[in-house]
């Protein structure tokens, strides 16, 4: 990939008259658009950065929970991610931006180790999960996907109540104590900002609650089995803007217990709830900063031009 020079105000000015390959000129609807989107993102930025503030937060000063070193994924000879390295840190919010196909998901799946399932797929590079690395054969996958729970785009309750989905998990790690049952399902109900709604109807089967209560349910289910890690997939890409503002209320609360990394193609999504963004185009990681820098001053050409919607 050609990275354009941002120091040459020549080659600056060129790049930032092109839109999708074509010509913006000045004063323009489309130059005008191009403005008003960056102006968008930058004001969810903001709003994010304001709130960091007040909370005087630096999430780069913690360890990191999670570590991808020279990091590749191949399905057979094709390369979904390559040579990706950052950190992900406790307790703060990660996003993951991109154009379709350029790795996001398969960068997800791959902390958890969710691609195993998928035949063919070999790795190289190490993902470093609290000092373990996750690759190492003595590793227990059944306690690595307990630890780092997954949320995936569209709700996929299982066809039980309500209650016996969040009683899943923790009946498979031995749970059988009714009390204790209870209390961990309100428990995670009420931290899914689900339980108001359904507590009276527990025994209700969960198909037949709405899409946002479902994806809710989901996270629910997934806190019940008390994760560290939790991976969501473009968890609102289904849901309406009512549903889709509550799950990011709810991301904002979890993450003061939870490290969380998601993934989205709403730019204006990740600058309101992450702390840091990674920016992923063509299988590879393009730029990972705070997301204040990400969105308001990125170092590379290409982070700004999809962030503006010039291209993806």
């Amino acid at each position: 990939m050609q990275i354009p020079n941002n120091n040459d105000p020549h080659s600056r000015q060129a790049a930032d008259k092109m839109c999708c390959g074509q010509p913006v000129a000045p004063g323009s609807e489309q130059e005008a658009c191009l403005t008003a989107m960056q102006g968008v993102a930058r004001a969810g930025v903001a709003r994010n950065v304001a709130a960091s503030a007040a909370e005087d937060f630096d999430p780069m000063h913690a360890n990191p929970i999670v570590q991808s070193r020279n990091f590749s994924l191949y399905y057979g000879k094709k390369a979904g991610v390559q040579d990706v390295t950052f950190d992900i840190y406790p307790k703060t919010v990660t996003a993951i931006i991109g154009p379709s196909g350029c790795g996001k998901s398969t960068f997800l799946r791959s902390i958890n180790r969710m691609n195993d399932l998928i035949p063919g797929v070999s790795t190289e590079g190490e993902i470093v999960f609290s000092g373990q690395e996750i690759h190492d054969r003595r590793i227990n996958l059944v306690n690595l996907r307990t630890r780092v729970g997954m949320v995936f785009q569209r709700p996929n309750p299982f066809p039980k109540s309500i209650f016996d989905n969040i009683a899943y998990g923790p009946r498979l790690q031995g749970v059988r104590n009714r009390t204790e049952l209870e209390e961990l399902v309100h428990n995670s109900l009420e931290r899914a900002a689900l339980w108001d709604e359904v507590k009276d109807n527990l025994s209700k089967s969960a198909l037949a609650l709405s899409g946002g209560q479902q994806q809710r349910l989901c996270i629910a289910r997934t806190l019940a089995t008390g994760p560290e890690v939790l991976l969501m997939d473009e968890p609102c890409s289904a849901l309406d803007p009512v549903a889709t503002s509550k799950i990011e209320e709810l991301i904002v609360t979890l993450k003061k217990d939870f490290t969380i990394v998601i993934v989205t193609h709403n730019m204006q999504q990740a600058s309101r709830v992450s702390d840091m963004t990674a920016f992923f185009c063509l299988g590879e990681l393009i730029e990972y900063d705070r997301t204040s820098i990400i969105f308001t001053n990125p170092n590379r050409k290409e982070t700004e031009d999809y962030i503006t919607g010039r291209f993806g």
